[in-house]
């Protein structure tokens, strides 16, 4: 008995260490300080306003299916944003693509998973997770057509939030970012550090340059309190979940799950999208649950139906979809986890199918 918690312990700390020092100084902190920044120097009020019934499909379900970049959400902070979009009048589709895509396409994850389990996946996670989100938010429209009648009225009503001024150049914002996504692509290349080092300093340098030139005290100091927020929310139950995985690895070893999710069928990524859409998985963590747990990165589970569990395990699980039920009523949240796992488990074969 002893042994075998020692092994699992044991078990759990080499899995941690692994994470820690491949993963988390190169990717994860840069996507952490390019996750605050979007949340510091986006503006939300931006994005909801065009949500409603009347607004153009391509703008209302194209904003819908990326916002998750934009507001840096994860599933434990999408649901309240989701209702906040019902009572300011949203339509039914867009409201789903949002909340469907929001964790998905969550800017942390998307470097995460490309990073750990591939950057092929990685890419595939992002670009199913944008045409799934909008499939199923115009199926959800079609099916409760009459649900947006109600909201017309309403969001017709809402007053209109006057446009900000901001005296900063345009091109400092997006400048900014692209030398954060520089620094978090140079990080994670597989180069020497000789040429590594000297580009991440002068990365390093123009962000602090526009920093100093171009953004107030304030906006700074937003800026790293939302670093800050994210980091202490996400971080720990990373380390934890990891840690907890390593453990369970050593119990359930990854051939447990290979006849399971060994290959690239139907059934197989039916069953993981099914799985992820009962279970509850924090943000990043389905990164480790499916490259260690479920023995992607060793070679156990195939493409397709990691993909499938990717697609749905981050969006939804059976504690939000009891949340969502209490915002829109139990027959369209039926209807609407039937959706997620059809479409993830075809995304997932066609997926296996191309790379297999």
């Amino acid at each position: 008995m002893i042994d075998l918690i020692t092994g699992s312990l044991l078990m759990g700390w080499t899995t941690l260490v692994e994470y820690l020092a491949e993963h988390v100084v190169t990717c994860l902190i840069p996507a952490f300080f390019i996750a605050g920044g979007i949340a510091a120097f986006i503006k939300k009020d931006a994005i909801m306003k065009y949500f409603s019934p009347d607004a153009p499909k391509t703008i209302a379900y194209g904003i819908a299916s990326v916002s998750g970049t934009v507001l840096a959400v994860c599933s434990c902070t999408i649901l309240p944003m989701f209702a906040g979009l019902f009572k300011r009048g949203s339509g039914i589709g867009p409201a789903i693509t949002f909340v469907y895509a929001g964790p998905a396409i969550n800017i942390l994850a998307i470097v995460y998973t490309a990073k750990v389990l591939g950057f092929d996946l990685g890419l595939a996670r992002a670009i199913f997770a944008i045409i799934l989100a909008i499939a199923i938010g115009l199926i959800m429209a079609a099916l409760f057509r009459s649900d947006d009648e109600a909201t017309r009225k309403k969001m017709a009503a809402m007053p209109q939030a006057p446009p900000s001024e901001d005296e900063r150049p345009g091109w400092i914002v997006p400048l900014f970012f692209i030398l954060l996504i520089g620094i978090l692509i140079t990080g994670t290349a597989q180069i020497d550090w000789m040429i590594k080092f000297p580009v991440i300093y002068a990365l390093t340098l123009g962000v602090a340059y526009l920093l100093i030139y171009f953004f107030e005290r304030d906006e700074v100091t937003d800026w790293g309190w939302e670093t800050w927020d994210l980091t202490k929310k996400i971080f720990p139950i990373l380390l934890i979940g990891t840690f907890a995985l390593g453990m369970l690895a050593f119990f359930l070893p990854p051939e447990t799950f290979a006849p399971f999710f060994g290959k690239n069928s139907i059934e197989s990524t039916l069953l993981a999208s099914f799985i992820g859409t009962i279970l509850y998985m924090p943000t990043l963590l389905e990164v480790p649950v499916i490259g260690t747990t479920f023995g992607y990165t060793s070679g156990m589970m195939a493409q397709g139906p990691a993909l499938a569990l990717l697609l749905s395990g981050p969006s939804v699980s059976l504690p939000s979809l009891l949340v969502i039920s209490r915002i829109m009523g139990m027959k369209k949240t039926i209807v609407y986890a039937v959706l997620v796992i059809i479409f993830s488990a075809l995304a997932g074969f066609v997926y296996g199918l191309i790379i297999g």
